[in-house]
């Protein structure tokens, strides 16, 4: 199979799909990987190491006429959904739920277009999330220390405090892959540190976890409109796979937020659970609302491209060698987890998450393979 990696295009995303080391793994499986020019250059990788290892050097047209599987980091853009054609494979991060254009330019195209982020085990457990959801996680933290300095738009506060000034409040709203090492961050800077969760068993899980240095709570209107009230720092990390994320945070709970607080929701991507929160750029990623300092970056892990770049290949190689090796339609169909990731196919939306946030009928993937 002809493999083709482009450089991404979105504004300040500096990801690959591809390291050298996974397209020498390609390579050895006797498939040709095209790669964009200058594709690796955000995540510090250089043009003679995709060489060095078999790969092949082309323009942004060569990889999209020739690829018969495109991966990606990042959702297409129209200028790529332009490019992208009839029964062509697109292996990406898609986010279609709160996307309803970009879903309908998408089945315009007759791809096939699988994300990643609804591969999906049996357990539940999503695979090619998980390592964007632990670096999302813990940049949350990161990031909103920083914007709660006075001189980025916070109230000034030092999470960890010092001796005799009590550290900052950090509230996290879900205790998934994402919740989790929003805490560790947060916690090993020596905030004070609640998180939320409509999951008994993951709220027990956290407190053997952190050995009761987390607050646990249920997640509920009435327990969120307390804790908000008094957090310096809001972490939205609420995830149903494939759908949009609910609204949980109202705009009352966030007008009632102290000013200068920060909001980062990790979701975003899919809608957000605040319904002040609107997706923004790693160039231009905050704004005010009710004095409160909103972070809608929906595509953090940019921000350390290198190592995003590496753990996302960790994970995703597996499956594109399934792909490109068996073939699409062989390697749905003996491989249920990766089979979870069809969103769309040929025109048709087969995600019932996807199908059901755009108000249609989803097409099941069993039909369309016969």
């Amino acid at each position: 199979m002809i493999i083709g990696v482009p450089r991404e295009i979105k504004p300040g995303e500096q990801r690959v799909a591809l390291t050298p080391a996974g397209a020498r793994a390609l390579a050895e499986a006797t498939h040709r990987v095209l790669i964009e020019r200058g594709a690796g250059a955000g995540s510090g990788i250089r043009d003679d190491e995709y060489a060095a290892v078999g790969a092949e050097l082309v323009t942004v047209d060569d990889v999209w006429r020739r690829a018969e599987l495109v991966l990606k980091v990042k959702e297409p853009l129209a200028p790529e959904c332009e490019r992208l054609r009839t029964s062509q494979i697109l292996f990406t991060y898609l986010h279609l739920a709160p996307a309803p254009e970009l879903t309908r330019a998408l089945r315009g195209t007759g791809s096939i277009a699988i994300a990643y982020e609804t591969v999906q085990r049996a357990d539940g457990s999503l695979p090619l999330l998980t390592p964007m959801s632990e670096v999302a996680g813990r940049l949350s933290v990161q990031e909103g220390a920083f914007y709660l300095g006075r001189a980025h738009g916070g109230r000034g506060i030092l999470l960890s405090g010092v001796p005799g000034v009590p550290p900052g409040n950090v509230v996290i709203l879900g205790a998934g892959t994402a919740g989790l090492n929003a805490a560790k961050t947060a916690v090993g800077l020596g905030a004070d540190v609640s998180i939320l969760d409509v999951n008994l068993d993951r709220l027990r899980a956290v407190d053997d976890l952190f050995h009761g240095r987390v607050i646990t709570l249920m997640s509920n209107s009435y327990n969120l409109d307390q804790v908000l009230r008094r957090a310096d720092l809001l972490v939205g990390a609420v995830l149903i796979t494939g759908a949009r994320a609910p609204v949980l945070v109202t705009k009352e709970m966030v007008a009632a937020m102290k000013e200068g607080s920060v909001i980062v929701d990790v979701a975003v991507d899919q809608g957000g659970s605040v319904e002040t929160i609107h997706p923004t750029t790693l160039l231009d990623p905050i704004y005010l609302v009710s004095g409160v300092v909103h972070y809608g970056v929906a595509n953090m892990p940019a921000l350390v491209p290198r190592t995003s770049t590496f753990a996302l290949t960790n994970a995703t190689l597996p499956y594109a060698l399934a792909l490109a090796g068996e073939g699409l339609e062989p390697a749905l169909r003996r491989n249920p987890v990766l089979a979870h990731g069809v969103n769309i196919w040929r025109g048709r939306i087969v995600h019932p998450a996807v199908a059901e946030a755009l108000g249609e009928p989803a097409t099941s993937l069993e039909t369309l393979l016969g």
